[in-house]
């Protein structure tokens, strides 16, 4: 079984791997109990070779890892990257590069929005995944051959989907489609978590921006509270009671053992001095420096059927190119082209996607163009106005 759990194994896999193309590359990690992915396995296939590096085993050093997911002349391929570039990026420093993301190539060549990884292979490689070893631990040991070989079968057939994918792109012209998706996952911001931007996941109807700059203070808090102990966010503190402080701004030990699910022991302990902390540092910042309040920008009177004609026309656009709605744009940002047109500041409105969608919608929303039916298809039609 290609299971290396040792260091000299390790080398001598990576060694072998030194000068290919391409390396299709996948993890199982578990998240319950941490802040922070736990790295279990590490699967790595080339044309050639393949193997499951075990994360966990004993003085296991994944250097050698490290230096073929930052080889510039080796492409990286994940299937929906975002969690595996996460879990390196916190390990290594920096980003695997250069990479290519099936999911986001199959969203191009007619696969609809987020295609599964079971799915892909299903339809290009014309093999089935063993999906019985899904939901398993991959922290404990030893490993089933079973195991082994569900976790080996995520690169190996990945190495087929990712050729015929590629090839596609190329013979559509559309490899460029995905570059922008593409430079997202390659983005340290992407993966950084700023603790002052961690208010803004909170659900919370905001009635001033001086609520905002508390519940700034008090959620950054907690996140970097979540970081050092490695613990999810709400072993911490849940929202629902940062957004009760926020609302009612306690001042003393007393006022916050009010709080809902808080308790009087741990307002007199570290955490209620820490959070009071935050509470006086929210209310002191000033005025114009409070976060602003992101409210939906008021839409002109009448605007639902043209963006309900535009959402027709994102259906028929997309279905005669094989494309996924999702990567064009958002019911959001069709709305706000319904309502404000070309100063939409939509990405729509901007490269590939306008000159597939974008500029129809215009011409659409100016009534230079409407929607007809043609025996028994839907099509776009030109408009003579008299």
């Amino acid at each position: 079984m290609p299971l290396i759990s040792d260091n000299s194994a390790l080398q001598t896999f990576c060694d072998r791997l030194t000068g290919v193309d391409y390396v299709t590359v996948d993890t199982e990690f578990l998240r319950e109990k941490t802040y922070w992915p736990q790295l279990c396995l590490v699967q790595i296939a080339s044309d050639d070779d393949a193997a499951v590096i075990d994360a966990l085993a004993p003085g296991i050093d994944l250097q050698p890892v490290f230096d073929i997911l930052s080889d510039p002349k080796i492409l990286k391929v994940f299937h929906a990257a975002r969690q595996d570039m996460e879990i390196f990026y916190h390990m290594m420093g920096y980003l695997p590069a250069p990479i290519f993301d099936t999911q986001i190539a199959a969203m191009v060549c007619g696969f609809g929005d987020s295609v599964g990884y079971e799915q892909l292979v299903a339809k290009l490689v014309k093999a089935q995944v063993d999906k019985s070893s899904r939901f398993t631990d991959w922290s404990l040991r030893p490993l089933s051959d079973k195991q082994i070989d569900y976790a080996l079968s995520d690169v190996t057939h990945l190495r087929v989907a990712y050729k015929k994918l590629a090839k596609s792109l190329e013979t559509n012209g559309r490899t460029t489609w995905t570059e922008q998706e593409m430079a997202i996952l390659n983005r340290p911001e992407t993966y950084d978590g700023n603790p002052d931007n961690a208010f803004r996941r909170i659900k919370a109807r905001a009635k001033t921006t001086r609520f905002l700059a508390i519940l700034r203070e008090l959620s950054a808090w907690r996140e970097r509270e979540a970081q050092r102990r490695d613990v999810p966010r709400n072993r911490v503190l849940r929202d629902e009671a940062l957004v009760e402080i926020a609302h009612h701004t306690p001042s003393s030990v007393n006022d916050l053992s009010r709080t809902r699910g808080l308790g009087a022991k741990t307002a007199e302990g570290r955490y209620g001095q820490e959070l009071l902390e935050a509470v006086s540092r929210g209310n002191a910042v000033p005025k114009d420096q409070c976060p602003e309040i992101r409210e939906k920008p008021d839409m002109p009177r009448g605007i639902g059927p043209i963006t309900d004609m535009l959402k027709v026309l994102l259906k028929l656009k997309c279905a005669s190119s094989d494309v996924a709605p999702k990567l064009i744009t958002s019911s959001a940002d069709i709305e706000l082209i319904a309502a404000f047109g070309e100063n939409a500041d939509v990405a729509a409105l901007k490269g590939w996607r306008r000159e597939m969608f974008g500029e129809d919608a215009l011409k659409i929303r100016s009534g230079e163009f409407g929607l007809a039916v043609r025996g028994n298809k839907l099509v776009l039609a030109e408009l003579k106005v008299d």
